[in-house]
């Protein structure tokens, strides 16, 4: 058994529920998908494996998989809920294009530094932070110039009247 699947039965024994196939299912299906996925997506992979399980199910689970430090939620301004791989998995933050929806996580220390700063300064002390910056990727702004470049190539026929 791995640890995360550990940490996850020693969380639902705490809170008096019992180990299902379908719980286990779940886990192992959001454990191997390395992805933000909303509970949405994380149903619709769920339910091509067993067609059984109810989207309350994964629902449900999730939220265990949160409160158990497996999972954490994250929102990236489309308003749904996230979730990402949180168990021994670095601190990151993301950048988020707003035209296509691609994810693109970074770390910078020089941020954290300043981050820690400007708490200490406040005198605040932080408990988690989440960092999103919004704008549009390469491949985006890349599409919006070739596109451009193809309008302004169409040629221009100018009929003479007379």
């Amino acid at each position: 058994m791995t640890e995360e699947k550990e940490v996850f039965l020693k969380h639902i024994q705490k809170a008096g529920l019992k180990r299902t196939a379908q719980r286990d299912l779940i886990l192992d299906v959001f454990l191997r998908t390395e992805k933000h996925l909303s509970s949405e997506d994380l149903y619709n992979l769920v339910k091509q494996e067993d067609p059984s399980i109810g989207h309350t199910t994964v629902y449900r689970t999730l939220k265990l998989l949160t409160e158990a430090g497996l999972a954490r939620e994250v929102r990236f301004g489309d308003n749904r809920t996230h979730y990402e791989h949180n168990y021994k998995h670095q601190h990151h933050d993301h950048m988020i294009c707003t035209e296509c929806g691609k994810i693109i996580e970074f770390f910078s220390a020089e941020l954290e530094a300043i981050q820690d700063a400007i708490a200490a300064k406040h005198r605040f002390q932080v408990s988690q932070h989440l960092l999103r910056l919004l704008g549009v990727c390469a491949e985006c702004r890349r599409h919006a110039r070739e596109q451009r470049n193809e309008i302004g190539a169409q040629p221009h026929v100018h009929v003479a009247t007379g």
